[in-house]
């Protein structure tokens, strides 16, 4: 039972670091590779919370705004003028990402920060201690999915990214205002990363370069998924299962690349990964 709820964890935590990335991409076309930099703005806003005495759930809000006002700042100035030219945008994304991390070592320091736990402690599960925080890891990606899933299906926004996803020249001529949703997708995209990296903070440790490590197994999710919400769903189950059962049995090192080896041969098989179905 321990080793399902690990799955499960581990696959909502996947979750919530990718569906970020998912949103950017799906409407953009562009991988954002800043991504990683995001989830780092946001475990930092963990930092300051904590610096100022606020509790620390006050974080996440503040996180997702702080990260979606940066990724406004950041579509409209940097990306938007390279739309046409999407290998220049995904290299521009990279340097972005590479600036954002010396700016917060400039202001913080190389040093690993610490931040409170959002909720410490075990729960009983089936007669052993369990992660009480990995437990409300997969809530909040059961909560970030089910509010990502309404908003796309139910909200004018949504309805647009659809369009644009579809046929982004036949949504321009129907009136959509292709450059707003991108800009307000970019936002949110933006503002998910930062929320999903003070989620990470109680798991791993705040540095500037923390990023890194998730952004390569987002982006590989993500190329699975193919900008499909579904499969991306599945493909953290899956993979995270992967991941899971490799480093229970086999080895921890082999684990941590189990994503990226498994996304790598199923893209190979099928160049629509998990969407194809």
């Amino acid at each position: 039972m321990l080793l399902i709820l690990d799955i499960l964890t581990t696959a909502g935590i996947l979750f919530v670091v990718s569906i970020g990335l998912l949103a950017v991409f799906g409407v953009l076309k562009i991988i954002n590779f800043a991504h990683g930099a995001w989830l780092t703005i946001g475990a930092y806003c963990a930092v300051v919370a904590a610096k100022l005495g606020l509790n620390p759930w006050a974080a996440l809000p503040l996180a997702f705004v702080i990260g979606g006002a940066l990724g406004g700042l950041a579509e409209h100035f940097i990306i938007r003028p390279l739309y046409r030219r999407p290998l220049d945008a995904i290299l521009a994304t990279w340097g972005l990402g590479i600036v954002i991390g010396q700016l917060i070592t400039l202001g913080f320091g190389r040093d690993v920060q610490m931040t409170p736990n959002l909720f410490s402690g075990t729960v009983e599960v089936f007669g052993a201690d369990y992660s009480a925080y990995r437990l409300v890891a997969l809530g909040a990606a059961v909560v970030i999915g089910v509010a990502f899933a309404l908003t796309i299906e139910g909200t004018r926004l949504g309805l647009s990214a659809r369009a644009v996803i579809m046929n982004e020249t036949l949504a321009r001529g129907l009136g959509i205002d292709t450059a707003r949703v991108r800009l307000f997708t970019f936002m949110i995209g933006a503002g998910l990363a930062a929320l999903a990296g003070v989620l990470l903070t109680p798991l791993t440790s705040v540095d500037p370069n923390m990023g890194v490590s998730w952004l390569i197994g987002a982006f590989m999710l993500v190329m699975v998924a193919d900008a499909s919400f579904l499969a991306l769903g599945v493909a953290c189950l899956v993979f995270g299962a992967a991941q899971v059962l490799i480093s229970t049995f086999v080895s921890p090192i082999l684990g941590s690349i189990a994503i990226a080896v498994l996304a790598a041969l199923v893209l190979r098989i099928s160049p629509k990964g998990f969407s194809r179905a």
